[in-house]
Order: structure tokens, then sequence, then C-alpha cells
């Protein structure tokens, strides 16, 4: 029995397939119509990038870092170009312990170079090629390029070095660069600067290398290149030149200061020279120093223990950061608050017996016998704690935290490095904030007394006393200290100065500031640091101060030879010159060294011969300075410009390089 097709049914049947064939097709087009317009239309400018960046490479040029200059011109901080042995781990194709070990059989490679390597790979960066060898020979250069085939991923490549021709003279100034850490890299990322140092691993850390790395920087070029299918330049398709960071011009006359760190010795100590009628700081003295080449490419090991773990830390700024309780360089600053507040008048008397009794406690004056009847002009002069202990108790710690704080003491100066102290300038609000015991927090009577010369919680930078000075010989006027004269425009050769605000005048009148002025020049002709300034062709004026590391007893007498030698007093001084026209303002403090007489002003008294007569020390002289055993000048003085320049021993690179374009 045969079976009868139904031809209508499969009719349909097949229409209904044709019809879904048919709108699958046309949707398959649909969606691809649609893939097509969203890659030729959305997505194109990416698209593009990457075909592009399939045929050619960015390559960036990385800009020549500007130079720092003293004030004469001299450089202190210059560029030199040299190869370095580079290696892209991603590039290997042998463990990384064999490719030492072939490179070594071209290259001198040490331990500490594989240290650094290994250390520098740890960290999260922004570069592809870790430097194992810096600064190779033309020789090391020739043996690689001969070999290079047997090392993928290893590459020579020239490179902009920094370089510190002076070495250790003036480092906390100058600072140094170093790599760019993670914390760095975001902070340029937060500030979008990040595209800027595309090409280069280093930043400022430290000191004006630091804080003007903008000027210095540049802004970063680029070379477009066209590459093969190796990845090989072929060619370049454009270009855009890098510009060269600015140069920055110092206030800082490095002659002056070489005289400064030599004088100290191996003492340690901090001295700040400023022009009082312009701020600009002519000298900036931390010793000890330390030589800023050692960071530039990742400092070792033992050299960062040497300078980390030594008791004199030489890795920190004292003139910056160092605070010390100013002893009786005080006492000028304490006298000007009394005339200001009506505390005391130039002719009100005490009398001083040799101490000075609060309660059952007794304040002994440096003279055991006492100075008699005393003023104010003669307290200054002949350095009475007498006087001053009374003014302490008359004005309150409050008061006197008023007025000083008009000096700029326990505040920020605005110096124009990074890392400035406060200080501390006590007062009862001081105390309930920094404490937190309630018995720690309630200011006692007592404390008071000693805060009149200049001890107790009393504690500053030598910066801020420098300050403090200029403000009186300039009249009451206030001006910020800094160390960049001016910045230079490496393409325009326009000039920007640092500082443009004007000078901030003081609640202190004329007369006042006059005669405490008086009172500081008779200290350098009959007071303490007379001595000093004998036969001196100008004239100055000065306050010495010895100022207490740790409290004796009451009866006890202060014998520094059976006190070990960091635990006896500060040696401090502040002093300008001329005393008519002031062109110099400064504060110094030689750490334990005993009387400011005997060790700071000696240095002061070179100090003013060099900058207002161009005289420079005998080496007689020098030498018995560094120890202490000279107070006028020893020996015959040399014209500073008969000094041979630079310093012995000093290795001065040639002239700083610009890099050409590849």
């Amino acid at each position: 029995m045969s079976l009868l097709r139904n031809v209508e049914y499969d009719l349909q049947r097949f229409r209904a397939r044709v019809m879904v064939a048919s709108l699958m097709v046309l949707v398959a087009f649909g969606l691809l119509s649609l893939r097509l317009m969203y890659l030729q239309l959305w997505r194109y400018q990416e698209l593009n990038a990457q075909a592009e960046s399939n045929r050619t490479a960015i390559v960036p040029i990385v800009p020549n870092r500007g130079v720092i200059m003293d004030r004469n011109g001299i450089v202190l901080a210059t560029n030199y170009a040299a190869y370095t042995l580079e290696i892209t781990p991603s590039k290997l194709v042998e463990p990384l312990d064999d490719v030492f070990a072939k490179l070594a059989e071209l290259i001198d490679i040490q331990g500490r170079d594989k240290r650094r390597f290994r250390k520098l790979l740890e960290e999260p960066k922004s570069f592809e090629s870790v430097p194992i060898r810096t600064r190779l020979s033309d020789e090391e250069v020739a043996r690689f390029a001969a070999q290079r085939y047997r090392f993928p991923g290893v590459e020579i490549r020239a490179r902009l070095f920094r370089n510190y021709p002076y070495n250790e003279l003036a480092s906390h100034v100058i600072g140094y660069i170093g790599r760019i850490n993670p914390a760095e890299k975001e902070k340029l990322e937060e500030q979008e600067d990040a595209g800027n140092y595309h090409g280069t691993d280093y930043i400022g850390k430290l000191g004006i290398e630091q804080s003007y790395e903008r000027q210095l920087h540049g802004i970063t070029g680029v070379h477009e290149m066209e590459t093969s299918a190796g990845g090989h330049a072929v060619r370049r398709l454009r270009s855009s030149p890098a510009t060269p960071g600015n140069t920055v011009v110092l206030s800082i006359d490095i002659k002056l200061q070489q005289l400064v760190e030599e004088m100290y010795g191996d003492r340690r100590g901090a001295l700040v020279a400023i022009d009082p009628s312009n701020g600009e700081v002519l000298a900036f003295v931390s010793k000890p120093t330390f030589d800023p080449n050692l960071f530039v490419e990742g400092i070792d090991v033992n050299n960062w223990q040497k300078l980390n773990e030594s008791p004199d830390k030489p890795l920190l700024n004292r003139a910056l950061r160092g605070t010390y309780p100013p002893g009786s360089t005080y006492k000028p600053f304490m006298s000007l608050a009394s005339l200001n507040t009506g505390r005391r008048t130039p002719e009100q008397s005490i009398y001083d017996p040799g101490y000075f009794m609060f309660g059952s406690h007794k304040f002994r004056d440096d003279k055991e016998s006492g100075h008699g009847t005393v003023d104010l002009r003669k307290a200054i002069v002949q350095s009475c704690d007498t006087y001053y202990y009374l003014l302490a108790r008359d004005m309150g710690v409050d008061l006197i935290y008023e007025q000083m704080g008009l000096f700029g003491f326990g505040q920020l100066t605005g110096i124009d490095i990074q890392g400035e102290s406060k200080g501390i300038l006590p007062s009862t609000a001081w105390k309930q904030k920094t404490y937190k015991r309630p018995e720690q927090k309630r200011w006692y009577s007592g404390e008071t007394i000693s805060l009149g010369i200049g001890q107790g919680y009393n504690s500053f930078t030598m910066l801020q006393l420098a300050q403090g000075l200029s403000i009186i010989v300039n009249n009451g006027n206030r001006i910020r200290p800094h160390l960049v004269r001016e910045v230079v425009d490496i393409e325009t050769k326009e000039k920007q100065a640092v500082v443009k605000e004007l000078p901030q005048r003081l609640p202190f009148k004329p007369e006042d500031i006059a005669l405490i002025r008086q009172a500081l020049v008779e200290v350098n002709l009959e007071g303490t640091s007379a001595g000093s300034f004998v036969g001196a062709e100008y004239a100055s004026g000065g306050k010495t101060g010895t100022a207490q590391v740790f409290t004796i007893k009451q009866n006890e007498v202060y014998d520094a030879k059976k006190i070990d030698e960091r635990l006896r007093d500060h040696a401090l001084y502040i002093a300008y010159a001329p005393a008519e026209d002031p062109k110099i303002a400064l504060a110094m403090v030689v750490e334990n060294a005993g009387f400011g007489a005997q060790n700071a002003a000696p240095i002061v008294r070179r100090v003013f011969d060099f900058v207002l007569l161009g005289m420079y020390p005998s080496q007689e002289d020098m030498a018995a300075v560094r120890v202490g055993q000279a107070t006028r000048p020893i020996g015959k003085r040399r014209p500073a410009s008969a000094v041979p320049w630079p310093p012995k021993a000093i290795n001065v690179p040639a002239e700083p390089v610009v890099e050409e374009e590849p």
C-alpha cells in the first residue's frame, strides 16, 4: 500500500525553512554591519593607534637636567654622558644567574652590582630595563658590542648622569637625585606629571634638587619611529625635541661655604649666614656632611650603614632641622621684647648678687660674685643671667611666647627647601597640647625662669636665630630667607627672581632697636667676644651663648673634663657686620664645644673678614681655629682671590654636556 504525500504541507514547511534561513542571514548581516559600525565609528581612534603601534614606536627624549650654580657662577651640580649595561628580564631566554656568569666574562660585575640589580628588580617601577653596571669604559663597551648576539634582553644605553663636582661641599644645600620610588611615582601621577618622566628613572630627593625639581627636570621630548617586524627602528617619522631644565642660581657663595666647613674641621654644628637686606642666604653649613654622588645610582649597603649608623649623624641637616637651646643668644631678643611690652625701660636697674631665688630653688648667675647694679645695656654686654631670670618672671611664659613669635621662633621661616623644623617656643597652650598626663600639662611658675636665658623648653634652629637677628639689624623688617637667587630660563635666558614679596614690618620702635644694636656692638668691643675682634677693620655686633645639654645639680660645678664629650655644652654665637650698615647676619653652633667666645666667635671673625674685606685666613690660623685654639687671627692673612680654586683634592669634571638627539 503506498503513502500519499501532502504536497501542500511540504511546501509550507519549505517556505518556513526558507523564511527562517533568510531571517538568520539578515540578522547575521545586521550584526556584522553593527560590528563594522562600532569598530569604524566608536573604536576608530583606539584601533588606529594599535595599528600604528605595530609599525611605529614612541621613543622618549630625556631632557638634560638643569645645572645648579652658586651666586658667582661656579657650577655645583652638572651632568655627564656615560654608557650603562641594562637587562630587560622579560626578554631573557636564560636564567638570570647564567646571564650574570656570561656577562662577567666580558665586563667587570661585582657582588654589589648584583645586589643593587636584584633590589631594583623587586621595586615596582615604570621602566622595563634595569641597570646592572653603570659608567662602562670604552673597552667594556667594545667587548660587549662584539658579543651582543649572545645576550638577548641585554643592551648598552647612553645615559646622562648627575655629578656633584665638589663632593661633600654644601651637600645639605644641594641635595641629590635618585631613582623614583613607588610613593614618588604615585605623587607624580596625582599631579599629572608622570608623562614627563617617561624615559627617566630619577628625581630630586633632597635639598635644592628636590625643592626645585620642576625647574631642573625640563620637559621630555619624543621621537616617533617607524619600526620593522622585528621591532628595530627604520626611520624617524616625527620628532618633538626635549626642553632642557633651567639653571638654578643659588645665593650661596661656595667659597665662603668652603671656608666655614673647613674651619669646623671634625666638629659638629651648623652656621647660617643671611644678607639681612634681602633675605639671601650666603652660607648654609651643616657639619658633618656627606657625598651626594653616593646616592645617584643607589647607595651600597656598606656606605649606607656607615652614614646611617654614625653617631655624628652626617645625614642630619643641622642648619635646617637641628634644634638647640639658644642660651645667652636669646637675651637680645628678650631685651627688645621687654622694651616693646613696657616691662623694662633702658634706665631701669636691678641688683645682681650672683643668683636669683625662686622659692627654694637658686638660679645661679655665670658670675658667682654677681654683676652688681645692672641695667638693660649692661645685662646684654656682660650677659647677666640674673637680670633675665627676673625679666622672665615679670613677663610670664605666654607674653614671652607672644613677643618671641614676632621673630619667627617656633615657626617655619618658609625657606625654599623642604624639611624645615619648627623648633619649640613654649607656652601654656603648647604644654597642654604636647603632654598627656594632667600633672605634665600644668605650667609651673619655676619653668618660666630659665626661659629668660634661653634654656628650659626653648629649642630653635640656627636658621631661626639668623632670621631673628636679621629682623633686629634690618630695623624691624622681616624678610623670608631663601637659598635660590634666581632661575634662568635655558632657552630665553630670562632671569626670574625667587622672592618677590615685600618685607613685613614688625611693631618695634626704632629707638628700642637702636639700643639693642648698640649693646651688641659693645659685646664685640668689651664683652665676651671682644677677643676675637681685636684689630678688626670694621665694627660689628654679636652675642655669645652657651647652651646646656643636660642639667647639673644645684650644688655641682660644671667641669667639662669630667663629662662625656657629647654631653658638654654647645657653643653658640649670633653676629652681624658692619655695625652701621649690616651686610651679613649669622647664627652658629659648635656642638659640645663649650664656650661660644672660644669656639664660635673666632669662626665668625674669619667669615666677616672674607665677606667684608675679601681676606682669607692663613694656614696656621685655619689649623688653630679647627681645634678651638685661636681667637684673633694669627699669621698673615691672604687675599681670597689668591686662594686656589677648586679646593685641593676636589675633582672637577669637564663642562656640562648637552644631550644630542639620536
